[in-house]
């Protein structure tokens, strides 16, 4: 029988140690737990919307209300500043939950 040569069993042990390190990191990954980036995309977007949407109500009923009442942005600039605020506590909780 002929030995290996020094280079292949390098070669060998460098793969064993890959393989094992990929093993290693592989279980660490699933005994995280983590959740999956799609979900994690999923929340971002539900945490955009949670702050988009009150602002919008806000934008529609001070431009509704400045209609009415020919105002200028008297009602809008508030009630927009108020629904952002509105919207950030709302994703603030949200978040505290999560």
């Amino acid at each position: 029988m002929t030995q290996p040569d020094k280079d292949q069993t390098l070669e060998r042990d460098a793969l064993l140690r890959g393989a094992r390190l990929e093993g290693a990191r592989d279980l660490r990954w699933r005994s995280d737990n983590a959740p999956p980036v799609a979900r994690r995309l999923a929340q971002i977007g539900v945490l955009g919307w949670m702050v988009v949407i009150p602002m919008l109500v806000g934008v529609f009923a001070g431009r509704w209300l400045d209609s009415r009442f020919q105002t200028g942005l008297f009602y809008t600039a508030p009630l927009l500043m108020l629904g952002a605020a509105a919207g950030c506590w709302w994703a603030w909780r949200w978040m505290q939950k999560a």
